[in-house]
């Protein structure tokens, strides 16, 4: 008891995201244990803490009563009265018992008042209105209710040709306000009367509902159509225009002058025409044999009707036979809109039979529902609860509490979805306001809150315990801090220099290649009006082709000493001679869609530059760059050609970016140091570079710009995890495609977020991680069906290390129908080896392990660090991304 008030002490004004309940569930265990050790079902369980807790209450009430009867709050609380008023063998009999947890089945009943009304009626009931029946049956009415009353809902039956129990996943309905004036004793007259007249109702419904029945499938043999469309088909076939021959008739006209009907066609049309001249010799020339023509002889003629027709009918019997059908077809249409309209009426009637005034002064409102998801050996429990004060309900999953609604608590309580249902149910009387509201201090009459609602040795009790919670946090705190110092000391050892002379940053993006030169010189103006006019002015230049094959009579100078030259040919572009300083030159770089798009438009730009300058040709060639990328990012192409991945800019274009951050990324892009491969290139690249250093800090956010860098870098990883993870799953290597393939979803999904072109199909990933999921599940079940112990201990590890984590994933989200689908799935294939005999040590495993199986928890858990990921040059990664996504194009996927 000491433990039990500590527990729910704690509840109420802990610091901790969670209580440990472990030590009063230790005390509870120890005490339930029953003589053979079997694990005790929860109502089992539930009904043995009330009495526990009952008797536990009496003692102390006992000890402290002063005269008086001892009043024991739990029996105050949870208990109730009823009366049982019946016949047995013809004797009647009245009895008062007292019930905590009312009891009521499940199958065969859709909402709680059936239930309830079952309940409440045992046997046959005739003989408790009259005199000489014996008859034997009861009734049970509520003379005492208590102000909080509990439902057990009996969800679980044995199976006896399984010989084992099963769950009961019916759909049950049940109101957030219930009225009980129906079942109290004080009105069991009326509700008598009431009863009577809903069974008359009744009746009369299942009478109204066979008669509908026989309008709505009308006919004799297994086929049955409604019979006012059997009417409109007589009427459509008599209307059809008559035709004079038979249809076999028809296709033998319709045959080739020298041959005959098909062989199998001749009987039935000798039958029809009867003895005839056919028996006489034929004195026509010997037959050919009939060749069969299945593109041929199958054609429909084009004068046979398209629907079958009267041969002879006429005029006077057309008009006779279209007014019965027109007037039949009239009389049913009423008849059964008669029926519908009759059969809606007495539904309403018996759902308002108890709405009068009279019937609704007890009322009772939802306070609490159980619920448990999984079959009848296994599952997981959780629980809703109204918050009264905030009037909303919220989610108990273990240490999990959210804020829910009305619609949640529904998919999840009622039954038939996800193999969760409710078990029990508690409402509380509705006019007891004691049991919700708030408590005041009776000296300054202020709302007591928190703590200072508990006695004060409990009070004491929770405030030891957050000082304790205080400096578990100091102590991770400091251990956080002493690991952060010591890795701040080792990054400031020395490092011997790396051997590359490139002058590439530690992480900058791959598309931005080099940062900008800080020693450029700033005698550039930006004064170029006039040669910009110019520049726009220009007609289009020669394609890419021409400008490559062009020689230019301002020809590069020989190379200095300290130069080389190197011959690079670039997709797309095409071959260069390129002059660089010793190291300086990156052809990896060079090989960038970036870069090939820039060379290009310079290459483009180069009658004006040759015209009005350096300063004119950098703001033709980035003009022309930037049409360009617009053009990409406007155009819709297939998954394999994937414009985002070749140009950062194609993203941000897509996705709205601040129009500065797009042009300081294409600033830095022509501003990149291999430009300098020749005289034209490397004066528009310090022309960019000028630009570049000009900018004042505050024209752009450079936050918001590496903001939008780091979401583009973010785009590229989770597109190398996506590749990478079809790779995996096309190999069938499945366990590791499983991870890469998780990760590409979360990181997708958070891209996602932000706007719908900022990551990838995300149905698309959720298909292969859900694809992998399931062939794991199928592989480690064959490794428990083996019964071998290390093939059953390796299924095992792969249920628990990987297929459990991520059932978490899957459900997270109610919208993905096809994930919870899965989910099902696999769990039903373990849930179902539940009936199988099995070694003792194989069913001891499966017991151990199903509970984390259904456990329904939606709490992301902890996984393994991101798989590492290769490095790929843009060129790269863009092949193997199209290579991969063709291949799905050409073996589509189910359910894609």
């Amino acid at each position: 008891m000491r433990e039990l008030r500590y527990l729910f002490a704690l509840l109420v004004g802990s610091k901790r995201k969670y209580v440990d309940p472990s030590r009063a569930v230790e005390i509870l265990k120890d005490a339930f244990k029953s003589n053979d050790s079997q694990q005790q079902d929860v109502s089992e369980f539930t009904h043995k803490l009330l009495d526990w807790l009952e008797d536990a209450f009496q003692i102390k009430a006992e000890e402290e009563r002063d005269g008086e009867k001892p009043k024991n709050p739990m029996v105050e609380l949870f208990y109730g009265r009823f009366l049982a008023v019946g016949v047995l063998e013809g004797k009647k009999f009245e009895n008062t018992e007292m019930f905590g947890q009312y009891p009521l089945q499940v199958n065969g009943f859709k909402d709680l008042h059936e239930c309830l009304e079952a309940a409440m009626i045992e046997g046959e009931i005739e003989s408790l209105h009259s005199e000489n029946s014996a008859k034997s049956g009861q009734e049970h009415w509520f003379t005492e209710l208590p102000p909080v009353l509990t439902f057990e809902l009996s969800r679980f039956e044995f199976n006896q040709a399984l010989g084992r129990p099963e769950k009961i996943h019916n759909k049950l309905e049940f109101p957030p306000i219930l009225y009980l004036d129906r079942y109290m004793h004080k009105n069991r007259e009326i509700t008598r009367i009431k009863r009577d007249e809903i069974k008359r109702l009744k009746e009369y419904l299942t009478v109204l509902q066979q008669r509908l029945e026989r309008y709505l499938s009308y006919g004799s043999g297994p086929k049955r159509f409604p019979l006012v469309d059997v009417l409109q088909y007589a009427l459509e076939f008599a209307s059809s225009k008559p035709v004079c021959t038979s249809p076999v008739d028809d296709l033998g006209a319709s045959a080739p002058a020298s041959g005959t009907l098909p062989a199998q066609t001749l009987p039935s049309t000798i039958e029809q025409q009867g003895p005839s001249s056919s028996d006489v010799p034929s004195t026509s020339p010997v037959q050919r044999s009939v060749i069969h023509k299945p593109f041929t002889q199958s054609r429909i003629p084009p004068d046979l009707p398209m629907h079958p027709a009267p041969r002879h009918i006429t005029e006077e019997e057309l008009s006779v036979l279209e007014g019965c059908l027109h007037r039949w077809r009239t009389e049913v249409e009423n008849d059964t809109r008669d029926l519908q309209e009759s059969i809606s009426r007495i539904h309403r009637t018996i759902e308002l039979m108890y709405s009068d005034k009279t019937m609704v002064q007890v009322p009772y409102r939802l306070h609490a529902v159980l619920v448990h998801e999984g079959q009848a050996n296994a599952g997981h429990y959780w629980a809703y609860i109204y918050d009264h004060h905030q009037n909303r309900w919220m989610k108990y999953n273990d240490i999990s509490v959210t804020k829910s609604t009305w619609e949640e608590l529904e998919r999840d309580s009622f039954g038939g979805y996800r193999n969760a249902s409710a078990y029990c149910l508690m409402y509380i009387n509705d006019k007891e306001q004691y049991l919700i509201q708030e408590e005041f201090n009776k000296e300054t009459g202020q709302i007591l809150v928190g703590m200072d609602t508990l006695p004060s040795d409990l009070r004491d009790y929770v405030k030891e315990d957050n000082k304790r919670f205080e400096k578990e946090l100091e102590e991770w705190d400091a251990e956080l801090a002493q690991k952060a110092q010591q890795e701040k000391l080792l990054s400031q050892i020395p490092r011997a220099p790396a051997p590359s002379p490139a002058p590439v940053q530690a992480g900058e993006p791959e598309y931005l290649e080099q940062p900008s030169r800080s020693d450029l010189s700033k005698h550039l103006k930006e004064d170029s009006v006039q040669a910009i006019n110019k520049a726009l002015a220009e007609q289009e230049d020669r394609g890419p082709e021409a400008i490559m094959d062009t020689s230019s009579d301002n020809a590069p100078a020989q190379p200095a000493p300290n130069q080389r030259v190197v011959e690079v040919a670039i997709p797309d572009v095409g071959t260069f001679v390129i002059e660089s300083e010793e190291g300086g030159y990156d052809d990896e770089v060079m090989l960038t869609p970036n870069m090939q798009g820039i060379i290009m438009a310079i290459g483009k730009a180069r009658n004006v530059y040759d015209r009005c300058g350096p300063e004119a040709g950098f703001f033709k060639a980035i003009k022309l760059e930037y049409t360009r990328l617009l053009k990409l990012a406007q155009e819709d192409p297939p998954p394999e050609c994937d414009y985002r991945l070749r140009h950062a800019i194609v993203y941000f274009i897509q996705n709205q970016a601040p129009k500065k951050i797009i042009e300081r990324t294409l600033l830095e892009q022509f501003g990149d140091h291999n430009l300098s491969f020749d005289e034209r290139c490397r004066n528009i690249m310090k022309v960019a570079q000028a630009k570049l250093e000009m900018i004042k800090p505050d024209e752009v956010n450079m936050e918001e710009y590496e903001r939008w860098h780091q979401d583009y870098r973010n785009f590229r990883e989770t597109t190398m995890f996506l590749m990478v993870g079809l790779e995996f799953f096309q190999k069938k290597s499945y366990m590791e495609a499983l991870l890469y393939l998780i990760y590409a979803y979360q990181n997708n999904k958070e891209l996602l977020s932000k706007g719908p072109y900022r990551g990838h199909d995300e149905e698309l990933i959720s298909h292969y991680r859900r694809e992998c999921l399931l062939k794991l599940n199928e592989h480690a079940a064959a490794l428990f069906e083996s019964g071998d112990d290390q093939e059953v201990n390796n299924g095992l590890i792969i249920m628990n290390e990987l297929i459990v984590p991520c059932l978490p994933l899957l459900l997270v989200d109610e919208m993905e129908e096809k994930d919870i689908v899965a989910v099902e799935d696999m769990r039903n294939r373990w849930c179902s080896y539940l009936g199988q005999e099995m070694e003792p040590n194989l069913q001891e495993k499966l017991t151990d392990f199903l509970p984390k199986l259904l456990d329904c928890s939606t709490e992301i858990k902890g996984f393994n660090d991101p798989p590492k990921l290769p490095s790929y040059s843009t060129h790269e990664l863009c092949e193997r991304y199209a290579r991969i996504m063709l291949s799905l194009s050409r073996t589509p996927a189910d359910g894609r």
